[in-house]
């Protein structure tokens, strides 16, 4: 099954000083999403930011607020992001929270469901799952930095998935994040994804707009090949 291809710049790497004018301006360039990244210091090495800097930005963009919760225990907090405004909540299959509980609690409070794999994670660890998910998120580095090299090897891990997606017959999305430019997202494009979290190539963009078209533009062709290829 054919998806929209979908832009969600991370907010990880934008001017915090200036974060919610840079927030509006990746809307205004045509990105539908915005990605934020939680980190608890503890599932991964850094620290970010939290519900209450999510429930700030929310009233300067009606995009879909992409919560990325890179936490140890995220079941303890989805009420705290779901008041805060999150549309769509990723958690890891490797956090300590209960997966079945976690996506229950999530769904409960009427939000969309993401669930995300570390990089040494295989994919067969989601399958479990699909059918609960909107969303599967594979992370093309390590969480828990910016600016890292795209890894290349993961574009198997989003075939597999996507071939289970198909082969279920599933509505279900495929997020990657890190590394994501104007090339890498013709490798995972093309691997099945059709969302990609982008941060740096936005943020340091001279013109988001273009950036923004661009990145559409390589993803959708690659995605298209992958099924005209297949039929």
């Amino acid at each position: 099954m054919k998806r929209k291809i979908i832009i969600s710049p991370s907010m990880l790497a934008c001017d915090f000083g200036k974060a919610a004018q840079q927030m509006q301006k990746t809307e205004s360039a045509g990105s539908e999403y915005i990605h934020l990244d939680v980190m608890d210091g503890h599932f991964v090495p850094n620290i970010s930011f939290g519900a209450p800097v999510i429930k700030s930005l929310r009233r300067y963009s009606s995009q879909v607020f992409d919560v990325h919760l890179m936490i140890s225990h995220p079941l303890r907090y989805i009420d705290d992001f779901a008041d805060a405004g999150a549309d769509l909540i990723t958690f890891h299959i490797e956090s300590d929270s209960p997966v079945e509980e976690t996506i229950e609690k999530i769904r409960s409070k009427g939000i969309k469901v993401c669930l995300s794999l570390k990089p040494a994670t295989p994919a067969e660890a989601v399958f479990p799952y699909l059918d609960k998910l909107d969303m599967v998120l594979v992370m093309t580095v390590e969480p828990g930095f910016g600016g890292q090299k795209f890894m290349s090897e993961m574009t198997d891990k989003i075939k597999l998935i996507k071939e289970e997606i198909d082969k279920r017959s599933l509505d279900t999305d495929i997020q990657v994040d890190g590394g994501i430019n104007e090339e890498t997202i013709k490798l995972a494009a093309g691997a099945g994804a059709n969302v990609f979290v982008a941060g740096s190539a936005v943020f340091k963009a001279t013109d988001t707009a273009a950036i923004i078209a661009e990145l559409k533009k390589n993803a959708g062709e690659a995605y298209l090949n992958v099924y005209t290829h297949r039929s």
